[in-house]
């Protein structure tokens, strides 16, 4: 017997292989455990291969199945794009567009881009979310998001970049510590001070980076505590649990009581880019991506 591969059976694939489990999976679908077995059945007779291995306690997805999940779930997100866009372009308007930023980017350029864009195109809705490169670059990968401001030195295969700026470095001290502007000399004086640093999962270069200006001085620094999120980074210093090396354009836009000794003479600079997915079917990404490079930085 012949079948047709259907939306239902991948969808019956994509729970069953997210969960690992018929009962759960076939509750989760509202149909039989022995239907669900049947579908999955009908599914591996289409493509001519074993998705699941059923021969242990435990479901498990074999090779094929596993890459098979990635490309099913691709899918659906593409689908849930084309839905949003059909409505969109029923209702009149453009796009909505998906934008992920470090908040080193929120002080200036993205409200910058938002208004910009906004003026241009009054069409285009965009959905902001502070997030860190990493999350950002693997949301583009599948296209649940559709532009990002990042930090970062390689960018995945696929993924287009453009340097938006380049920006000083600067040490974020309480308010009250006594190294100031007027009297700070060299950064080797603060290795005994402990640091706070953005995370090394979610930001490794920038991480390695801001560990190299510590070691081109001389030592290398105690880390006391790690985030993700400037703010937070901020309170920290603010509550004198540590001091921290961050972009001198962090300084904008918080109103708290740290301040910014700028590092005027050290070689590293830290670079921001915006990237996006090249073959991205999103109606408005190519506006925006225009309006940056064409308008926003002449």
């Amino acid at each position: 017997m012949s079948y047709q591969i259907e939306l239902r059976h991948l969808k019956y694939f994509q729970v069953l292989g997210e969960t690992l489990n018929f009962r759960k999976a076939s509750e989760k679908l509202f149909i039989s455990q022995p239907g669900l077995s049947r579908q999955i059945k009908q599914m591996e007779e289409i493509f001519g291969a074993s998705l699941f291995d059923r021969n242990k306690k435990k479901v498990e997805l074999t090779a094929a199945g596993a890459f098979l999940l990635g490309e099913v779930e691709l899918i659906f997100s593409n689908l849930e794009n084309i839905k949003r866009q059909v409505i969109d372009i029923n209702q009149g308007k453009l796009s909505e567009l998906r934008v992920g930023f470090l908040g080193s980017a929120a002080q200036k350029v993205i409200p910058d881009f938002v208004a910009g864009l906004n003026r241009k195109f009054p069409g285009i809705r965009t959905i902001l979310e502070e997030m860190p490169n990493k999350l950002q670059l693997a949301l583009l990968q599948t296209r649940q998001l559709d532009l990002g401001f990042v930090r970062v030195k390689t960018f995945p295969a696929g993924i287009a970049n453009h340097l938006i700026h380049r920006d000083t470095f600067s040490i974020v001290l309480p308010i009250n510590h006594p190294l100031n502007k007027a009297n700070f000399k060299e950064i080797a004086k603060l290795k005994d001070q402990p640091f706070i640093f953005f995370s090394s999962e979610d930001s490794p270069h920038y991480f390695d980076l801001v560990m190299s200006i510590c070691e081109d001085h001389g030592f290398r620094p105690t880390v006391f505590h790690r985030s993700i999120n400037a703010l937070t980074i901020f309170k920290l210093i603010e509550e004198g649990m540590g001091i921290a090396i961050l972009p001198t354009s962090l300084q904008y836009g918080y109103d708290l009581k740290v301040k910014f000794v700028a590092l005027d003479h050290i070689k590293q600079q830290t670079e921001l880019f915006m990237v996006w997915k090249e073959d991205s079917r999103n109606l408005s990404l190519s506006h925006a991506v225009d309006f940056v490079t064409q308008d926003l930085q002449n």
